[in-house]
């Protein structure tokens, strides 16, 4: 990836990250992104191929995953394989314990819903206010994250760019990201979603049309329920009605797979 001839703009110091097979996937800056620069590489996203990423290492070492080669793209199937419908009815019925259609008896957790609800509604996203929205989180983000550093990797969307960058964050629950990829590709079509970046096992979205009300968000929360169980059953009072609260209004969803 010769970024002096695919980017317009003058990037800071920097250098490519290889995946597990020694194939170059991302370019990583070396320091901590600078204000405004995720914002410019995306407005230039549609002519470079580029897509940004605020990359987090793990809390106690940092170097892992983008530089320690912990990255495998070549592992994962494509998102076009998968049904995002099919994904979260299979994820919900294995964290909600549901067998052959039955419920537990008492589900706190999930109450109101027992079974799978099925996704939210799309929301209308008015044009151009995805990029706005991932343009002024992304800012904030590293307002109030200080550390992200910049990775720029060659993928259409930043669904795509999950699997093109060889990230295995949810790896303790599923080894091929490409079905998260696939639901949030769902997400980015659905609510205005946009990936701003990653973590050791953590990601961070963009979203230009979040839930507006809680019969909405619960809808929603259902849907993080299944894609990441860990943001409900780690986080206390452990009830999906109360996480559907934070929901509302809310333009970032953050995950975290344990």
């Amino acid at each position: 990836m010769d970024l002096r001839e695919t980017s317009s703009l003058r990037l800071p110091a920097g250098h490519m990250v290889s995946s597990e097979e020694e194939e170059p996937v991302l370019w990583l800056s070396e320091a901590p992104a600078s204000p405004g620069l995720w914002s410019r590489m995306l407005a230039e996203h549609l002519r470079s191929g580029l897509w940004p990423l605020l990359l987090e290492g793990h809390h106690h070492e940092p170097h892992r995953p983008w530089e320690s080669q912990e990255l495998s793209p070549s592992c994962f199937s494509h998102l076009t394989e998968h049904d995002p419908e099919e994904l979260l009815t299979t994820w919900w019925n294995y964290y909600a314990h549901v067998e052959d259609g039955v419920a537990p008896s008492n589900p706190l957790e999930t109450a109101p819903f027992e079974l799978w609800p099925g996704r939210a509604p799309a929301r209308e996203v008015r044009p151009g206010a995805a990029e706005e929205t991932a343009s002024e989180c992304a800012e904030l983000l590293m307002e109030h994250r200080a550390g992200s550093r910049l990775g720029l990797v060659r993928a259409g969307s930043g669904a795509e760019a999950m699997t093109a960058s060889g990230w295995m964050g949810p790896l303790n629950h599923d080894n091929d990201t490409a079905v998260f990829a696939c639901v949030v590709a769902d997400w980015e079509r659905r609510f205005g979603a946009r990936v701003l970046g990653m973590g050791f096992a953590t990601l961070t979205l963009s979203v230009a049309a979040p839930p507006a009300d809680l019969d909405q968000a619960l809808r929603v929360a259902g849907g993080h329920f299944a894609f990441c169980p860990d943001n409900v059953l780690q986080n206390p009072p452990y009830r999906l009605q109360d996480y559907a609260e934070l929901l509302i209004d809310r333009p970032v969803w953050d995950f975290w797979w344990d």
